[in-house]
């Protein structure tokens, strides 16, 4: 264990340049004590690694010092052949790029390593978009996948949902989710996001952005999700559903909504339970959302959504009976032609 720390605290101090002991210790789950006994270790061995005092300090190789870690386990190896995404690289215009770089991983893996990194190409495959959905082609990704390396400033003309905006953003970094490519940028000093097909226009300035340093893309993305969703959800209802309405509400309801739904555990003589389920902002979002439920849920609560669901419901079953009702008008009419005729 303690050799394979050694080995992580190395190859850390050469891959950040820079690392203090708490960084160190959060990294390999130790103490920061353990992290000291470690450094002293290494120095020991030879290894020219030295400390630098001060508020913005910490643990550094000599410039210049590198070693050659060639050594990797079959898991590692297997990992960096999942990380080769050809859908996004090609979005990217890495595809090219990313199969070289393949070709030379696997050149560079021991003959025992090979058979298993292959497979794991073979074996495994990310669909990005979702059911019966297709993954966008944004016309301006790739300028701003450069503007995002580079911290370029970009001024952007954007269609969000209410109106056409332009926008002087200082682009952080870029999520791939559902098959739609999003921006993290930061705007007047708050971080938003975009989605990058909206974006009408991009033009990439030699200006540098200020990238804020306590930013984390992975973080902030699953607090924007999370907020997003409760936001689109911050409503409750009460409903009724069959056996069937349950596997419906599950197959057919988003993750935020499935997860947070409370089904009581007692049901009626029929099998139907109570459940509460979180809801749109608006009573016409909440209907649509569960008119997809059919006859096997009924809406108890609250009043004005159950008011809807009839309202819409009874206006529907007036427009089938009355299309029904000129079908059978129009059936009638020509069967009395033929006759007729005949």
């Amino acid at each position: 264990m303690r050799a394979s720390r050694l080995l992580s605290i190395l190859t850390t101090l050469q891959a950040r340049g820079q690392v203090t002991a708490p960084e160190l210790a959060d990294a390999c789950e130790v103490s920061v004590r353990t992290i000291y006994r470690d450094i002293d270790a290494l120095a020991a061995a030879g290894i020219p690694v030295y400390a630098e005092r001060g508020a913005e300090g910490g643990y550094r190789l000599l410039d210049g010092y590198r070693v050659r870690l060639n050594g990797l386990s079959q898991p590692e190896a297997e990992a960096l052949f999942m990380t080769g995404l050809p859908g996004p690289a090609a979005a990217l215009g890495l595809d090219a790029a990313m199969l070289a770089a393949q070709t030379k991983l696997m050149a560079a893996l021991p003959a025992n390593l090979r058979p298993n990194a292959g497979r794991m190409q073979e074996r495994f495959h990310l669909d990005a978009p979702s059911w019966f959905g297709e993954a966008e082609q944004p016309k301006h990704l790739r300028a701003i996948a450069g503007a995002v390396l580079r911290e370029n400033l970009i001024e952007i003309r954007y269609q969000s949902w209410k109106a056409e905006k332009r926008r002087r953003v200082a682009p952080l970094g870029l999520v791939l989710k559902g098959g739609s490519w999003y921006l993290a940028g930061s705007v007047d000093g708050s971080v938003r996001t975009y989605r990058v097909a909206r974006v009408l226009d991009c033009n990439v300035l030699d200006e540098r952005g200020v990238r804020p340093a306590d930013f984390d893309l992975a973080t902030y993305w699953q607090a924007a999700t999370t907020r997003l969703e409760a936001e689109m959800h911050p409503n409750c209802a009460t409903v009724r559903l069959s056996p069937l309405g349950i596997k419906l509400l599950n197959a057919l309801s988003q993750p935020y909504v499935r997860t947070r739904t409370r089904i009581e555990e007692t049901s009626d003589a029929a099998g139907w339970r109570i459940a509460v389920v979180p809801i749109g902002k608006t009573v016409w979002h909440a209907a649509a959302e569960l008119l997809r439920l059919g006859a096997e849920a009924e809406v108890l609560a609250p009043a004005e959504l159950r008011d809807k669901m009839a309202e819409l419901t009874q206006a529907m079953a007036a427009r089938y009976q009355t299309a029904q009702d000129g079908y059978q008008d129009d059936k009638d009419f020509r069967r009395s032609r033929a006759t007729k005729h005949s």
